[in-house]
């Protein structure tokens, strides 16, 4: 650290900057960590099935949450204000790395589990909607194929809520969300506009549709996966206060 000038309260401010700036680096792995789960498990799934439950998830899906979706709100999390009692906490240990066992449990066990769970749920959804068992056949050609299109974008589609569901989760590791304000992140708000809309024209864009496998999702399923951020925030911020809850005791 080096003073520029003579008043020692720039020690408090850098050393809280520097506070920050650790903690959001630890904003964006987490949020980068929790989609790894979602998108792992329909492969799982399929592999674990023998086939008998097509792939919910296609390759361009992913190439299209990985590159598009997600980009904008990972960096807006990098723009965060310092959590309130951030200069309360103890130092942390000079041989702690910015990825622990926490930070590993929380995205991967936690926010991604949820976040697998809701976007499998919206695909078995609309199969089963459609009159699917295990086993039927869904390729081009067959009664089912459009059900599938259909149940593969739900999946897709689904994963995007529940990342902006993470993205708000991630914004504090300690602190409750009212304490920093819903709105107190005007970047990370319009990257979450961003992977909606783009979300949208992947999904009811004709041309795009044929590039990515994609089929327009009926009203019922957007109901139901615009349920999942306050369902993926909702659940880590009941994490967050159980942990400042046994913190306290």
């Amino acid at each position: 650290m080096v003073l520029t000038d003579d008043n020692f309260a720039t020690i408090v401010t850098a050393i809280e900057s520097g506070r920050r700036v650790y903690d959001n680096v630890r904003k964006f792995i987490v949020y980068i960590f929790a989609h790894l789960t979602p998108e792992v498990v329909p492969f799982l799934v399929f592999a674990l099935s023998a086939g008998a439950v097509p792939l919910p998830l296609t390759v361009l899906q992913i190439l299209a949450i990985d590159l598009g979706t997600e980009t904008l709100p990972a960096l807006a999390l990098g723009r965060e204000r310092a959590e309130p009692g951030i200069m309360s906490r103890p130092p942390r240990r000079s041989s702690q790395s910015v990825i622990n066992k926490d930070m590993l449990v929380r995205s991967w066990g936690w926010l991604g589990t949820v976040s697998a769970a809701l976007a499998m749920t919206a695909f078995f959804y609309v199969l089963w909607g459609a009159g699917w068992h295990p086993g039927d056949p869904t390729g081009p050609g067959t009664p089912l194929h459009h059900a599938y299109l259909t149940a593969t974008t739900a999946t897709f589609a689904g994963i995007v809520p529940c990342q902006v569901g993470t993205a708000i989760a991630a914004r504090t590791d300690h602190a409750a969300l009212r304490d920093i304000g819903f709105f107190s992140n005007p970047l990370l708000l319009a990257g979450i506009a961003f992977e909606l809309v783009f979300t949208a024209a992947l999904v009811y864009a004709p041309p795009l549709q044929h590039l990515f496998g994609t089929a327009a999702l009926p009203l019922d399923v957007i109901l139901l996966i615009s349920a999942f951020p306050p369902l993926v925030w909702g659940t880590d911020e009941v994490r967050r206060w159980a942990r400042r809850r046994h913190h306290h005791s």
